[in-house]
């Protein structure tokens, strides 16, 4: 039997964050925020728990993403995203790219609902990505709660966040300029149908996300793996009723490399088993300069990980925009052959 050293570390389950601790004693609120400083600069991931959102909110949004999946694919065509210039709309399976490679899912996107605006002369071309959302005519309950629970995450995120920023001496506020009702959030609806006929089971290729906060919602049936110290990609076991939340790139460039962004995947589930996942990412306004935070820790931050095949941008936007030209290529195709390359 190997014996394991106190030091060695164990990675049977990510950190769980119990955020209704910082409405208690200074105690409990001064334990959230060491474990919050830990999960977010030694892992980048953690389990949260104490979020407040109730079952009732989640029912009603996962009963809606069901019946979504359940309808006959011409309704779900209807509103597929290439007729979208703002990446807004349903995905089938395999049209979607990480790293270059098909992801083995269908899903829907979803975005605040604003009117279209497309850039000016001289404009930065990432405003192509405000619009409308598209929303099947069968099923208009699903518009009402996937709206809901974008404004009800984002004010989960954004506590969160003032949490996470005052957990490692920073200014709780700092960043509340660049969200507030401009800012950005993404959800998607997402089903994964099994395993793809060729064998690959690339439900989600190894990718970090770019905004700054993830608060995934995630069935029983398992399959994300994130990457930790040893380099290997471990299970992440769902907790009921718990967001598997991770740090975006946002953050890691923000804190010069002190909080992590880290890397993670989806493998599919085997055989016809089908999984559902609700990705929700907090973002800010597309014209965010992300500006570096005041914190004690600066100056021992390692530096942000350099990707040349993946550059960082200062302003938001374009980040998020060369994202959705890489993952979405149809898309890109159609109505954005002349941004393929955003400078």
């Amino acid at each position: 039997m190997t014996q394991h050293t106190a030091t060695t570390p164990s990675y049977d389950q990510l950190p769980i964050i119990d955020l209704s601790a910082a409405d208690r004693d200074p105690r409990a609120r001064a334990l959230l925020h060491a474990q919050l400083h830990s999960a977010a600069h030694d892992v980048g991931f953690f389990q949260l728990v104490g979020h407040g959102v109730t079952r009732a909110e989640t029912d009603a949004l996962l009963t809606a993403m069901r019946a979504f999946f359940t309808l006959p694919e011409a309704d779900r065509l209807a509103i597929d995203n290439v007729n979208s210039p703002h990446f807004r709309g349903y995905t089938r399976t395999g049209d979607e790219r990480t790293a270059g490679a098909r992801d083995w899912r269908d899903q829907l996107d979803i975005g605040a609902e604003r009117p279209a605006r497309e850039p000016g002369p001289g404009e930065p071309s990432y405003w192509w990505l405000q619009g409308p959302n598209q929303w099947p005519a069968a099923l208009p309950q699903l518009r009402t709660a996937a709206l809901a629970w974008i404004d009800r995450l984002s004010a989960v995120a954004q506590r969160l966040l003032h949490e996470l920023l005052t957990a490692i001496g920073a200014p709780a506020g700092f960043y509340d300029p660049i969200f507030g009702e401009h800012a950005h959030p993404h959800l998607k609806l997402v089903r994964y149908p099994g395993s793809a006929g060729d064998g690959t089971d690339q439900g989600v290729g190894a990718h970090k996300d770019y905004g700054f906060l993830t608060l995934l919602l995630q069935d029983t049936v398992g399959g994300l793996q994130v990457q930790r110290e040893d380099g290997r990609f471990h299970e992440v076991p769902p907790i009921e009723n718990a967001f598997v939340v991770n740090l975006g790139e946002l953050l890691e460039v923000a804190t010069d490399g002190y909080l992590l962004a880290t890397n993670h995947r989806v493998v599919s589930p085997p055989g016809a088993t089908e999984r559902f996942s609700v990705p929700f990412f907090y973002n800010p306004r597309l014209d965010a300069r992300i500006e570096p935070l005041p914190f004690p820790h600066a100056s021992t931050a390692p530096g942000i990980t350099d990707d040349p095949t993946n550059p960082l941008y200062a302003e938001y936007g374009y980040n998020e925009l060369k994202g959705k030209l890489r993952a979405h290529p149809l898309v890109a195709e159609r109505h954005h052959t002349g941004l393929l390359t955003p400078a």
